[in-house]
């Protein structure tokens, strides 16, 4: 696949279920796009700068600069293990990079504990291409030798606050319903690091006083709206029930009493579907699209898409398209179908659309003409 030059991307026909809309969409619009970078096997996280270069993870432990068509190996990453699904994953400048150079990024750490993991928060400055004045942001705990459930997406609001989530872990008995617990979880920080005054649970006792949500399974999209400036997420469900939500304050989003997923072999995980305290999904994936990435479309570059949320999907190897009425998904369909697992997508400063898939690297969108 990397010797793949051009592609089609093709919203084709499609009729598969979601929680708001059964309808037939049966429409087909041709995009090209280009292999910008395909030295990458699986890019992870991106983010943008002013100018329109990029900053790219790769899960394997690297991190590069993509500029003016060159690609950049960055210098002093911190030490990543590689386990299962966990590796180096999201990164994010700061709101204010341009002024203070710090850039964050979430990854599984063994913290020196041999083959023991969890997800770390770590904030560097970027200098050129060498990372400087690491500081340690958060660790989740314990660390466990499972290899599941890591997250983990990273957004800043418009007050300066750091967001990011960790999966549960493979452990759903105990850690997305405890909030003394990490995993499941949504967190916000402030961008040092400390803990803002007014989160949720900062006078519950022995609670995580960094949660700022809870109930979640395996969280690995993460963007703000445009408009109502509201952090939205999706996760992954069990089999079924991967959810699209939008994150409040102190609120249970109900893994794993409530679900609209059964378990990988079938058997019933929960007949319950709701629950009191508990958040319905803004819309829910059944059959699971195993959802990676998000980000809205505000760019005029794409007169089709703007407005909408873009989706990856690992499982059926497409980017999903949901159009958007407010709050509302009222239709889903299929984009890149087959290019290969997406992984990651984003909409750069330049207002081009960007999507990290596995095995080809990341490609560009390239508007109709």
């Amino acid at each position: 696949m990397r010797n793949i030059t051009l592609l089609f991307l093709i919203l084709i026909t499609a009729n598969y279920s979601c929680a708001q809309d059964n309808k037939v969409l049966d429409v087909e619009k041709d995009f090209d796009f280009e292999i910008i970078i395909s030295e990458l096997e699986i890019p992870w996280g991106m983010d943008f700068f002013s100018d329109g270069s990029m900053i790219v993870t790769e899960k394997e432990g690297s991190v590069h600069i993509y500029k003016n068509d060159e690609l950049i190996q960055v210098n002093n990453v911190p030490d990543v293990i590689v386990k299962g699904q966990g590796g180096l994953l999201d990164a994010k400048l700061h709101p204010d990079f341009e002024n203070n150079s710090w850039v964050y990024f979430s990854f599984a750490t063994n913290a020196g504990s041999g083959e023991l993991a969890n997800t770390k928060i770590v904030r560097a400055k970027l200098h050129g291409n060498n990372l400087t004045d690491i500081k340690d942001i958060y660790l989740a705990e314990p660390l466990t030798d499972k290899p599941y459930h890591f997250g983990s997406r990273i957004e800043f609001d418009d007050e300066g606050y750091l967001y990011f989530s960790v999966g549960d872990r493979g452990n759903r008995d105990e850690n997305p319903q405890d909030i003394t617990r990490d995993g499941g979880k949504i967190y916000r920080l402030n961008d040092d690091g400390s803990i803002p005054n007014d989160n949720p649970f900062v006078n519950e006792e022995g609670a995580k006083k960094a949660i700022f949500s809870y109930g979640h399974r395996n969280p690995q999209g993460m963007e703000i709206h445009p408009e109502t400036r509201k952090i939205w997420t999706h996760e992954h469900g069990p089999k079924g029930g991967d959810e699209i939500n939008i994150i409040e304050a102190g609120k249970n989003y109900g893994w794993p009493v409530i679900s609209y997923g059964i378990n990988y072999d079938g058997s019933v995980l929960t007949e319950k579907t709701e629950k009191e305290g508990m958040e319905q999904p803004l819309m829910h994936w059944t059959p699971s699209i195993a959802p990676s990435g998000m980000t809205f479309v505000t760019s005029d570059k794409y007169p089709e898409l703007k407005g909408h949320l873009l989706v990856g999907s690992l499982k059926f190897s497409y980017l999903e398209l949901c159009e958007l009425e407010g709050n509302q998904v009222i239709n889903r369909k299929r984009l890149l179908k087959n290019s290969g697992r997406v992984r990651s997508v984003k909409q750069g400063t330049d207002g081009f659309i960007y999507v990290g898939i596995e095995g080809v690297g990341v490609v560009k969108i390239l508007p109709k003409s």
